[in-house]
């Protein structure tokens, strides 16, 4: 899977969910807190009813059916925000905006 995101873009990862015999594709949206190049993965943490939500992803795994970029980052100066899981959605969203 080639990368067309960086850190701080604004993703939607659509995913596929084996619920029994069926499958369906679940959206996780989110900001890109981290590109890990060496272990090929990648994080991705939004907030939902107010608790802050990770999760990390392999390149290379058959689960993810694609990746939409929603918004690029405008000027991000970290190659990883973890900082941004200490701000209040409102200044982490100013931060990325």
């Amino acid at each position: 899977m080639e990368i067309n995101f960086r850190v701080g873009d604004t993703v939607r990862v659509h995913q596929k969910i084996v619920e029994g015999e069926k499958t369906r594709t679940q959206i996780f949206e989110g900001v890109v807190l981290a590109i890990n190049k060496a272990s090929k993965s990648f994080t991705v943490r939004k907030i939902s009813d107010g608790v802050g939500v990770e999760r990390i992803w392999s390149f290379n795994t058959p689960w993810i059916e694609k990746i939409e970029v929603k918004r690029h980052a405008a000027k991000i100066r970290r190659a990883k925000l973890y900082y941004l899981r200490g701000l209040t959605p409102k200044e982490s969203a100013r931060v990325v905006a």
